[in-house]
């Protein structure tokens, strides 16, 4: 049996400086990070605007800020992700993800 997990990063630009640096000291580049075999990025497809309209009718009072959130939560969705790894506690609104605050565990 195979498993695929599937990961949204969102990098603070603090992290992402240093993993610049990192790898420049292994002479290396950020490319090896997106070229690796666990890594996708998730993009709109077709079903984007059905899940998006899905979703905000099941949660209509979302506006705001929290439009950032919704983004990427109906990323998630339309790709089968249903855990995030997050100190935001805003993803908590939404009831098809599992969050998980990375610190308290």
């Amino acid at each position: 049996m195979v498993i695929h997990m599937k990961t949204t990063l969102n990098i603070d630009d603090t992290l992402m400086r240093r993993l610049r640096q990192e790898a420049a000291r292994r002479g290396t580049t950020m490319t090896a990070l997106v070229d690796s075999p666990g890594f996708e990025m998730l993009v709109a497809t077709r079903r984007h605007a059905a899940i998006l309209e899905q979703t905000v009718a099941e949660l209509p009072d979302i506006r705001g800020n929290q439009m950032y959130d919704l983004h990427t939560a109906v990323l998630m969705r339309e790709h089968g992700v249903s855990r995030i790894c997050t100190r935001d506690t805003g993803f908590h609104r939404f009831p098809f993800l599992s969050v998980v605050d990375p610190v308290r565990g």
